[in-house]
């Protein structure tokens, strides 16, 4: 098994040294789902939501999210992120708005944390923004895709 490397060796909680770890490029990409019915996705594919541009707020979201982890998660570093795209999808088969998050970094950890919480983030935005209209919205398959760079290589995520 595994060990976890958030635990030192008497089982308390730490924040991994990583100052001996060489700075790598790193990247990860994690997806998401935000799910309505086909009535509250057309406010968001005809730009009738009350509350402005629902996709273009969501991604600003999303990337103050991705910058803001080590913030929210206890033991992230904070990172100097270099890049964080969003692709906000809006997807009548769902229906709904699938979420694509890639962030990544030049240094000594990797940025999964951060690309699943700006996926997080947006799909948190975008349920904020259309509630008035549904509450039964669900956020869906918050996942890690890819991460790639550091000591444990690529990780693609089974399709």
């Amino acid at each position: 098994m595994a060990k976890l490397t958030h635990f030192d060796g008497k089982g308390d909680a730490h924040m991994v040294d990583v100052s001996d770890k060489p700075v790598t490029t790193r990247v990860a990409v994690a997806q998401g789902c935000v799910t309505m019915r086909a009535e509250t996705l057309a406010h968001i594919t005809q730009g009738t939501a009350k509350k402005g541009d629902v996709l273009g707020v969501a991604r600003l979201a999303g990337i103050m999210g991705a910058k803001k982890t080590s913030d929210l998660i206890p033991l992230c570093h904070p990172l100097p992120i270099t890049k964080v795209a969003l692709e906000l999808t809006p997807d009548e088969t769902l229906p709904g708005v699938r979420i694509e998050a890639t962030v990544s970094t030049k240094g000594q950890t990797g940025v999964e944390m951060e690309a699943l919480t700006a996926v997080s983030t947006a799909a948190l935005t975008l349920y904020d923004m259309l509630k008035a209209v549904e509450k039964a919205m669900e956020i869906r398959d918050i996942k890690l895709t890819l991460k790639d760079g550091g000591k444990s290589g690529r990780f693609e995520a089974p399709q």
